[in-house]
């Protein structure tokens, strides 16, 4: 048998559903979370040898995610997952990091009800933090947020070949389901929630203030408005479906249709992923490597 060793490892509680009510006052608050914990550090001896001296359960980061919504509270996921990180690394000294992620659901008050809400954020939250030592990587974002713009958009002058039948258009339908991540690139005294807040209208404003040559090129107009206004953020991702829209044929009825009647396509679609990045800011590819897909 060929000599093997023990590489890269990790584990955790997967997907805890954790929503925090908060009953200060008559007037209730309503955090709803779906949370990673997995933990990295020494567990070879639990993978070679069935040692399970270092093995933090994973029924016990279960708790500890469910106990810490009480202690520390969940004021947003961002400073919830820091939390979790700082509580794991220093409870067991061999557990040197790790990942947690998780999504946010958005409620609102039914008409400003003091206890009765809805579902109501078109997107899911996404925070990610991967620590390594003394190391953070944290990455926010959201995904799941469909926009649409009925003209302001166009895509004409691209390559023709044997196998093109697309035509040019200076008018058409612009629409996608944003799907966004950011990297911090630092966590001191950031408020995440007024951030988040801020990179979700900055991207909505901007898809509305310019004629679109591609969804590539409003791509980097918000990433690059993003950055300018953030600068706490040192990159910003995106990976967007061009949800096409085409003009339906009218004329075999005996009717015009000048971009009025239009059939939404689901597949297959485009796919459009692009990084905006800041010049003075170095690549970290290792903050990306516990995030599935582009972003």
């Amino acid at each position: 048998m060929s000599a093997v060793r023990l590489s890269s490892n990790q584990y955790g509680k997967a997907e805890n559903r954790v929503v925090r009510v908060y009953r200060d006052t008559a007037r209730h608050e309503l955090r709803d979370l779906n949370v990673t914990s997995q933990l990295r550090g020494d567990f070879e001896a639990a993978h070679t040898r069935g040692d399970n001296g270092h093995v933090v359960a994973t029924d016990t980061q279960k708790n500890t995610i469910f106990a810490k919504a009480k202690e520390v509270g969940i004021r947003s996921p961002e400073q919830f997952l820091l939390a979790l990180a700082d509580h794991f690394t220093s409870e067991f000294d061999w557990v040197t990091g790790g990942r947690w992620a998780a999504e946010e659901y958005g409620w609102s008050r039914i008409e400003d009800h003091d206890h009765s809400f809805y579902r109501s954020a078109p997107e899911v939250r996404t925070a990610v933090l991967q620590r390594e030592g003394d190391q953070d990587h944290l990455i926010s974002g959201f995904h799941g947020l469909t926009v649409l713009k009925t003209t302001e958009s166009g895509f004409v002058g691209y390559p023709k070949d044997q196998y093109t039948t697309l035509p040019e258009t200076a008018d058409r339908i612009l629409a996608t389901d944003i799907a966004t991540r950011w990297r911090y690139s630092t966590t001191a005294d950031v408020d995440f929630e007024a951030t988040y807040v801020k990179v979700k209208k900055i991207i909505l404003s901007t898809f509305t203030d310019h004629y679109s040559y591609a969804l590539q090129h409003t791509l980097y107009q918000m990433g690059e408005r993003v950055l300018a206004e953030v600068p706490e953020i040192a990159e910003i991702r995106f990976s967007c479906p061009n949800k096409h829209h085409f003009a339906y044929d009218l004329e075999r009825f005996g009717l015009e249709n000048p971009n009025e009647v239009f059939y939404a396509a689901d597949r297959p679609y485009g796919l459009i992923e692009a990084t905006v990045a800041r010049d003075d800011v170095a690549d970290s590819p290792s903050a990306w490597a516990g995030i599935a897909g582009y972003c």
